[in-house]
């Protein structure tokens, strides 16, 4: 049996755990998939890359209101396509290689790990290896309904969705979280006729005020059926059904399940070694990310409530510092955990909702202010997004902030700053200029609005 200094199961954030302060540890990296993880590969970076041609596309749609009129350009799907993966599987692939080839210090084990004993994994290679410390950064994977995966009929996931042969001309979407909004944007974009079946409602745990104007607008692009499951699904690829429990259904070329995700502890035999975790295979971890395991520490989608890349990278960080530092242990902060969905229009939030606030008994105020009530939002025409902030009338700080319209994920990170850093409110909107007439004025603005 193979030993060092440090086991790292995943090569997503996992990869970067290796430092240059590690560069005299003995280290083995172990990947049974595609090198790199979710968010290089079938996550973050290549969907973005889809959707800004959407965004474009989207916005040519809507020029009319602008008084500019043309023809809307149309999107050369396979074109697209080869130019996402012709620039990220490179990217995977050379990863892979410096790992095997480049990194003096580093092997590379390309199989399916699993405990047998604490910080002892057998390889499904047949080899077993161990270390003095073990990290677990083995991501997520898509949930699949049951009434799904029992049907026999061909679907797709966000992993395989993006590498379709063509662009179907109706796809049915299950699910309504941040996957299938950033999907339906995309497709329906590009021309394809989109269904989105959600059980729960669209975007659920947002603020409820942005999440229902939301829903209002692209009830005119997709076609939304809310508060309805699966109930049966029948046909082949081209021609798929979907039954739903309220006795109707939906049909469409391809049906793409993004019904969430679900961490990939329960593939590791967790108990061997000494590793626990959630009912669901979450992995426990405490603020300095480690598991119930000596020396085995977890990050990322495997032992995080966040599956976000930027959560991910913290928490690389925080393991990668506690590592080399034993004895000056440092905790993750996971205080303002910002997200947005690129969809359109675009959402970024963080910190709490106003019904959060409310449940909480936090004393609070809230505000809104529309994009339309700006210059830059009056050159836009825009008369449907806002911002939207929270904020407690005992401390004067901000509680959370919720943003939709053009570029929202931009726009929100000042009051990230604000909230991450204990800014006031008030020393926040008038403590420094914003620039006229950039679109922040609506941040301004919104801060300003706050009665407090």
């Amino acid at each position: 049996m193979e030993h060092y200094d440090l086991v790292i199961v995943g090569t997503g954030s996992g990869n970067s755990v290796i430092t240059p302060e590690l560069a005299d540890w003995r280290i083995a990296v172990v990947e049974e998939g595609t090198f790199g993880g979710t968010c290089l590969n079938v996550g973050c970076i290549p969907t973005k890359m889809f959707v800004y041609p959407a965004d474009v596309v989207r916005g040519a749609q809507e020029w009319d209101r602008l008084d500019v009129h043309g023809p809307v350009p149309k999107v050369d799907w396979a074109a697209l396509r080869d130019r996402v993966f012709g620039r990220i599987d490179p990217i995977s692939a050379g990863g892979r290689e410096y790992r095997r080839s480049g990194s003096p210090n580093v092997t590379l084990y390309e199989a399916h790990a699993q405990f047998t004993a604490p910080r002892t994994l057998a390889l499904s290679t047949g080899e077993s290896i161990s270390g003095d410390h073990v990290v677990l950064a083995t991501g997520s994977r898509a949930t699949v309904p049951e009434a799904v995966a029992r049907s026999g009929v061909p679907f797709h996931t966000s992993d395989t969705v993006m590498r379709l042969d063509a662009r179907p001309n109706r796809m049915v979407i299950l699910g309504g979280g941040y996957i299938a909004a950033e999907f339906a944007h995309v497709f329906a974009s590009l021309g394809c006729e989109v269904v989105v079946v959600a059980r729960s409602g669209l975007l659920r745990g947002l603020d409820r005020q942005m999440v229902n104007r939301f829903t209002d607008i692209v009830r005119d692009r997709w076609h939304l059926r809310t508060g309805v499951s699966v109930q049966q699904v029948r046909g082949e690829e081209g021609d798929i059904t979907v039954e739903l429990t309220d006795g109707t259904s939906v049909s469409g070329d391809v049906l793409l399940v993004a019904t969430g995700r679900i961490p990939n502890g329960d593939r590791l035999n967790l108990p061997a070694g000494g590793v626990d975790a959630y009912e669901n295979g979450r992995i426990r971890v405490d603020e300095y990310q480690r598991t119930s395991a000596e020396n085995t520490w977890a990050l990322g989608d495997a032992s995080s409530a966040f599956l976000l890349k930027h959560v991910a990278n913290h928490e690389m960080r925080t393991v990668a510092h506690n590592l080399a530092h034993p004895d000056d242990l440092r905790a993750s902060d996971h205080r303002f955990v910002p997200a947005a969905v690129f969809t359109h229009p675009q959402l970024a939030y963080v910190g709490l909702t106003e019904e959060q606030a409310v449940a909480a008994g936090l004393p609070h105020v809230a505000a809104v202010q529309e994009y339309g009530s700006v210059a830059y939002g009056w050159a836009m025409e825009d008369t449907t997004s806002l911002c939207k902030l929270v904020a407690d009338t005992s401390t004067g700080q901000l509680l959370g902030a919720h943003v939709m319209g053009e570029q929202a994920s931009t726009l929100i990170q000042p009051l990230i700053q604000a909230m991450s850093f204990g800014l006031p409110v008030r020393e926040m909107a008038r403590g420094q200029y914003w620039i006229h007439p950039a679109l922040t004025e609506v941040v301004e603005n919104a801060l300003l609005a706050l009665r407090m």
